[in-house]
């Protein structure tokens, strides 16, 4: 009985910290069109949080490469591109990480909040967080 007790609490609480977190898998919003382009898992390594495109979702698209990323990435398809990089949770959000945009291949600095538990904002900006914009990615389940 004790034991039957211990693991439900230790399920109900795991399930409470996942809720809590950004780790696991996202549908990205395009903030321009409202349609859904791409599934996008966020992990964590080393204490950082990191993101990998592991699905596209636009028709004719599945197999795109990042044709206008620079670098290593150049060319390079788009489905398993690592797209975050190193953000840290500071209070409420995780910054000091990037975000590349694989239809420009431009990188920008990242930070992102969560919008309830199924709900997570990720703003990309230039400088200072002012200047960027912000999309707002679902949780797949």
């Amino acid at each position: 009985m004790i034991k039957t007790l211990f693991i439900s609490a230790f399920l109900i609480i795991s399930g409470i910290m996942y809720a809590q977190s950004p780790i696991g898998v996202w549908k990205t919003i395009d903030d321009e069109t409202g349609k859904a382009k791409s599934h996008v898992e966020i992990f964590e390594k080393d204490g950082k949080l990191y993101g990998k495109v592991v699905k596209i979702l636009t028709a004719g698209k599945e197999n795109a490469k990042c044709t206008e990323c620079k670098g290593a990435l150049k060319d390079k398809p788009i489905n398993g591109m690592q797209i975050l990089k190193g953000l840290k949770k500071d209070g409420k959000e995780w910054n000091g990480g990037t975000i590349i945009d694989p239809n420009s291949g431009k990188e920008y600095k990242a930070k992102m909040t969560l919008n309830g538990s199924n709900k997570l904002d990720v703003r990309g900006y230039v400088g200072i967080s002012l200047v960027g914009r912000t999309q707002t990615w679902e949780r797949v389940k």
